[in-house]
């Protein structure tokens, strides 16, 4: 029997009990598991380390439309801060409220529930459903999609189109769909000087006074221009320190953390090697780090954005933005196979804040959309 919009609520509320702090499921999988096995999906569930992953498959043929997506939550933060208990999920005027609620386990109640409705109504679809979900997307992220993603190439199984269940929603619901995403590479840096004493500076080598003019130009010329796809790429300091053993000595070390959020204009290779050239020129005397969060990726035109653009338009009457803007998300692990990714859920305003929420009426609205996404890829 096909679930309702109030059996979709109810079980969003039932994962939002759970107090799945990442990389904690907190039975989340579980309860996801035995929806999915009961409609006749093949359900495997996958530990490494202390993350728990979830694939699940129905059909043997090709092509594979995935939806992916992710259990874990961050924490809730200050409880003065929420108007109501963040694991106690609350209705009030017609909005939901709990952590997660739009990051992303409504999106999950919802694809669930369109895809067991799915298959109930067509038993023979053509190709196959699967799900991929984790507990590591909002922590380390080396456990959970990456690991998945990897474990799926060595079975020599493979996904052609993918749907993540991220909030992608600006102002309303379905007003934007990601179809890519930037890049994001840090750089750990210590800039090495000869500490001393101020009043002589020709006995010192101060190392914020040689970083000062890359740092400078670096903020002052940009990285690239963007192309059509994608806005210029950024780049910004997140943490910067030195210190010294008294005010008027100079500090022998400086440290200092950078990102780059940046677009296909580059790889991370070429990015990399661009930025160390900036720093040998300068002269200073410096070690270098770098940890890639993931290479940026998109979608292009073709069978998967237009049935979610279409699937969107039919039910909200929205046509959607196609968007490569915001951070980053597991589509990083999952586009470099050769899948087509689109992020489509909630809207976004409320993620990783207090007093998270989703109006309800969304939450039916997504299931709908999600369904229209399957039947017109699948049926």
């Amino acid at each position: 029997m096909a679930s309702t919009r109030d059996d979709t609520l109810d079980f969003a509320c039932e994962l939002l009990r759970r107090p799945s702090v990442t990389p904690a499921d907190e039975g989340c999988q579980e309860l996801i598991a035995e929806r999915l096995a009961a409609a006749g999906f093949s359900v495997e569930h996958l530990q490494f380390g202390e993350v728990s992953n979830l694939w699940a498959r129905h059909g043997q043929g090709e092509p594979v439309f995935c939806f992916a997506g992710h259990t874990d939550v961050v924490p809730a933060g200050p409880r003065p801060d929420w108007q109501t208990d963040p694991f106690v999920p609350e209705i009030r005027d017609g909005v939901l409220y709990g952590r997660g609620a739009a990051d992303m386990k409504c999106s999950l109640a919802a694809m669930v529930d369109a895809a067991t409705a799915f298959v109930a109504t067509h038993p023979r679809h053509r190709g196959s459903i699967a799900f991929l979900i984790t507990s590591d997307e909002e922590g380390r992220a080396q456990d959970g999609t990456k690991r998945v993603m990897q474990w799926l190439a060595e079975r020599g199984e493979k996904i052609d189109w993918c749907v993540i269940g991220e909030p992608s929603g600006k102002d309303r619901l379905g007003d934007t769909v990601r179809v890519g995403r930037r890049g994001s590479l840090s750089g750990i840096l210590t800039v090495h000087g000869v500490p001393g004493h101020v009043a002589y500076p020709h006995m010192i080598s101060n190392p914020i006074q040689a970083f000062a003019p890359v740092l400078t130009r670096l903020y002052a010329e940009p990285v690239d221009a963007g192309n059509e796809f994608f806005p210029p790429s950024s780049f910004q300091v997140v943490k910067l320190e030195s210190i010294g053993d008294a005010v008027n000595s100079t500090p022998g070390t400086l440290s200092a953390r950078f990102n780059f959020r940046y677009s296909t204009v580059w790889t991370h290779q070429r990015l990399s090697a661009h930025v160390e050239k900036l720093f040998r020129e300068s002269g200073m005397n410096y070690t270098l780090d770098w940890h890639l969060s993931g290479e940026p990726f998109l979608t292009p035109p073709g069978p998967l954005t237009d049935a979610v653009s279409a699937a969107i338009a039919s039910i909200t009457g929205i046509t959607p933005t196609l968007s490569t803007g915001g951070g980053t998300s597991d589509g990083r692990f999952i586009a470099p196979s050769g899948t087509h990714v689109v992020e489509f859920g909630a809207v976004n305003a409320t993620i990783h804040k207090p007093n998270e929420q989703i109006p309800v009426a969304d939450i039916g609205t997504m299931r709908a959309v999600y369904r229209d996404i399957i039947d017109r890829l699948l049926a």
